[in-house]
């Protein structure tokens, strides 16, 4: 059965309630390291129906009240929700009054984006409670100051981004897919695979002519199955864990097993042609002692 969709914003009586989307890469290009010290990439991100939750409510005390439920994120000013929330109030130059809790349901360190979205998903929310103060143009800058991938979850649901992901050019085909997304109980930093990178100028050129082009014509679904993450062979290196599970799931579902981001999220595209029965592939998957499995979909 795949996941409702639900809409990210939604009012109850003075509380607002936003839904914050994971993304997976459906591919992944890693170019030559940049004078900032980032690495020139170019990824073709989609959002999916996998979210972390957030509640405002305006108050009547001029601070920033915050929590956070969950596993895998930081409590208090570290949070990135937190030093959004900071930024934004700077920005109008008004005190802050707002209390805001965050329930995380998407893991750290798992490549799907979840503190981004955080970030994105309040700076809209903020600005929804206070009468749209901030236009288009400026959200977007706060966006590139807070992280590479914020700007991506303003828009979408597909979009390729490219500098160190804060360029965002929309694709307006819509993404139809559902996939199996598995989330091992592995962390590996972003930090750790990006310095074990091995830049490969030849793969990455030959591998951005082909997507330009399929983009270009649409057929966004021969780029789901060329399955491109060139951090994948680092990420495997790092932790042959995630390597021996990518393999096996291969063997169970005979489709090609893709890695999000810099990892450990790894996910299955699939439709009804290719799949004999998702559930019977969950089920499979789920009995290699996985941390978590659900089944997802684009998310609008």
């Amino acid at each position: 059965m795949t996941p409702k969709i639900l809409p990210q914003f939604e009012f109850s009586e003075n509380v607002l309630l936003a839904r914050a989307p994971a993304k997976i890469n459906l591919s992944l290009l890693i170019g030559d390291k940049r004078a900032d010290g980032y690495h020139n990439l170019e990824t073709i991100m989609a959002k999916i129906a996998f979210y972390d939750e957030l509640r405002f409510e305006m108050t009547e005390n001029e601070k920033l009240e915050f929590s956070c439920d969950g596993l895998w994120s930081p409590d208090g000013k570290e949070n990135l929700v937190y030093k959004t929330a900071e930024l934004f109030y700077k920005t109008i130059d008004k005190k802050p009054s707002a209390k805001i809790k965050l329930t995380k349901n998407i893991p750290a360190g798992s490549g799907l984006g979840g503190a981004s979205s955080d970030a994105a998903t309040t700076l809209l929310a903020l600005n929804k409670l206070h009468n749209e103060i901030l236009n288009e143009g400026i959200i977007y800058e706060l966006s590139a100051k807070l992280g590479s991938d914020v700007s991506f979850f303003l828009n979408g649901p597909l979009a390729l981004c490219t500098g160190r992901g804060e360029k965002v050019e929309k694709i307006d085909k819509k993404p139809d897919f559902n996939a199996i997304l598995v989330l091992p109980d592995i962390n590996i930093s972003t930090k750790r695979v990006y310095e074990a990178f091995e830049e490969d100028m030849a793969s990455f050129n030959s591998f951005r002519l082909q997507i330009r082009e399929y983009i270009r014509e649409g057929k966004i679904d021969i780029i789901q199955k060329m399955c491109v993450n060139m951090l994948a062979k680092t990420c495997f290196a790092l932790d042959n864990r995630l390597a021996l599970l990518q393999v096996k799931i291969k063997e169970i579902t005979r489709l090609p097993v893709c890695l999000s981001g810099s990892g450990s999220a790894l996910f299955v595209v699939y439709d009804g042609k290719d799949c004999r029965d998702i559930e019977c592939f969950r089920r499979e998957i789920d009995s290699l002692g996985c941390y978590n499995i659900i089944i997802i979909s684009n998310e609008w």
